[in-house]
């Protein structure tokens, strides 16, 4: 059942308003490139795929099958438009065809930092509806959406308010019952830091909202003599007359995992394998090649011919354990032991090349790569902004994308002048062209490495002293200025666009700008990339690229 019909939304467009026109302090940007490359590992040959399927922030993946089309969304956090839905027939070459929150009515994220907002989410199939569960964070806990298609529109949330804690799944069992699974406290007062449990209520799908008493399947995780951390990310699959209860545990950094237990009644017990976890790398030398970590939050799904897959995320450091590119998605077959699931096992580490799914291949997706002109209607619905848009301030016109320079800092909680997309490589090139005529001293424009509203770089045509400059500016912490503080700046001439680039090289980051095509100067080398990492500015996001434009209040 091919689920997909209608052209791709351009989600950011419809709800930021595109059409219409802005003020007139703006900056044009006639183009925006990405090219980006990954030096470790081996290239996939023919007959197999490369992991990860998905580069750069996509995390927690949950999966579902329609006959032979499989559909897949993921976490943004604080991030407008939000829940990006794809589509694939292989596993492998996967499309974005919308996203799920594209409306600024449907949710609220303002004044929230970017790690809060919309976490895991849950896609599920039944009788022709599609159903996303999801946990809006401080902006008002657990919801359901739906929609016929996938690719939307989605439906306005229906508050699930009797449910608290977060990650809440369906289950559809073969009586027609529906269930809610979630992450939630304790039915005793937490043993530890990190004691959750997870819980599970019948749900009626005709009133959207659950019934009946709630149970808690899980107290703590698999061994809670162990003192496990951080169970979550339930979900229940059913084979063979077993019920399969799986979930994360041990939290979603270098100590994640993926653990099952089984019953054969859906309420339980549920008897936890003997072999957990079914996957994680916390076991493994710090030291080894190319390590990939932090694997977990994996959901299963079968074929049409009764194989099984997993997805889940995980991360590509650089170094230690410091990553730019954010919790990735990947993609491992499940082999059956002796009626229990397996991801991986013992030592085995995720490989980064592996033999495809025996399915039909689905066309290669577009990659990222390449020079996007904005010579379009809409933008594409990977990019994004920061938190939930309620002014119209940008507009795609005579080949160009026009931003309004309005007077909200990059590093504050409003939302910015500011359209990003993710850095999806570890070695990874952002340029553009922007026309910018700043007419005061703080006004600025131009390309940024973000991470938070608490540590970025922003590269931008400002003023300093009377004078047009190209100036590099780094916000390394809270502590530091809305803009962070300046590193380097060279005077421009008074009018003309300016070519800026910026350069990732794992850890370290250059930045260079241009006044005649291709005639670049390095204005700095080397900066400290460490510092959009998620191990030093925390949260649970990745790099984007962005455009940006401000300018103070008169």
């Amino acid at each position: 059942m091919g689920v997909i019909g209608g052209a791709v939304r351009g989600a950011v467009a419809a709800a930021l308003l595109l059409a219409g026109p802005v003020a007139a302090a703006e900056a044009r940007f006639d183009w925006f490139e990405y090219q980006g490359r990954d030096p470790a590992g081996a290239a996939a040959g023919n007959g197999e795929y490369r992991n990860p399927i998905l580069t750069g922030f996509y995390p927690d993946p949950s999966i579902t099958r329609v006959g032979g089309d499989y559909y897949l969304v993921t976490s943004t956090f604080a991030y407008f438009p939000g829940l990006p839905v794809f589509h694939s027939r292989d596993l492998v070459n996967w499309t974005q065809i919308g996203n799920a929150i594209d409306r600024p009515t449907q949710l609220d994220f303002s004044g929230l930092g970017l790690s809060r907002a919309v976490f895991a989410p849950d896609i599920t199939w039944k009788d022709g509806t599609f159903y996303i569960l999801n946990t809006c964070v401080d902006c008002g806990g657990n919801y359901v959406i739906t929609a016929r298609d996938p690719a939307g529109p989605w439906s306005d949330p229906v508050w699930i308010r009797e449910v608290d804690g977060i990650d809440p799944a369906f289950f559809f069992d073969d009586d027609g019952r529906a269930y809610l699974l979630n992450n939630g406290p304790p039915d005793e007062p937490p043993r530890y830091d990190g004691h959750r449990a997870i819980w599970m209520q019948e749900f009626d799908l005709a009133a959207m909202r659950p019934i009946g008493p709630r149970k808690v399947l899980i107290n703590g995780g698999v061994d809670i003599l162990t003192k496990p951390v951080w169970i979550e990310g339930p979900h229940i699959l059913k084979k063979d007359g077993w019920y399969y209860l799986v979930c994360a545990e041990g939290g979603t950094s270098v100590n994640h995992s993926q653990v099952v237990l089984r019953s054969r009644h859906v309420w339980g017990p549920y008897e936890p394998y003997a072999g957990n976890p079914i996957l994680t790398q916390r076991h493994l030398p710090e030291d080894r090649p190319d390590p990939v970590t932090s694997a977990g939050h994996a959901d299963l799904v079968d074929t049409p011919s009764g194989a099984w897959w997993a997805t889940f995320l995980a991360t590509r450091p650089y170094a230690g354990d410091f990553y730019n590119t954010g919790r990735e998605t990947f993609l491992l077959p499940v082999t059956w032991k002796d009626g229990w699931p397996v991801i991986l096992e013992g030592d085995a580490v995720i490989p980064q090349v592996h033999p495809r799914p025996g399915l039909p291949p689905s066309p290669a997706a577009p990659d990222g790569q390449g020079r996007e002109a904005f010579d379009g209607g809409e933008l594409g619905p990977h990019w994004m902004t920061l938190r939930t848009p309620r002014d119209r301030w940008h507009r795609l016109s005579e080949g160009a994308l026009s931003l309004e320079a309005r007077a909200e800092p990059l590093g504050g909680k409003g939302q910015p002048s500011y359209l990003g997309r993710r850095q999806q490589h570890t070695h990874a090139v952002a340029s553009t062209r922007v026309d910018f005529d700043p007419a005061r001293e703080g006004d600025r424009a131009g390309l940024a490495a973000l991470q938070s509203e608490d540590f970025f770089y922003l590269l931008s045509v400002g003023r300093q002293g009377g004078r047009r400059v190209v100036q590099l500016e780094r916000r390394a912490g809270a502590g530091d200025p809305p803009h962070g503080v300046v590193l380097a700046s060279a005077p421009l001439p008074e009018t003309g666009a300016v070519d800026l680039r910026i350069e990732a090289r794992g850890g370290r980051y250059d930045f260079a700008y241009a006044t005649r095509p291709g005639r670049w100067t390095s204005l700095v080398q080397g900066a400290d990339g460490t510092i959009l990492s998620t191990r030093t500015a925390g949260g649970f996001v990745g790099v984007t690229f962005g455009l940006y434009a401000y300018a103070p209040e008169s």
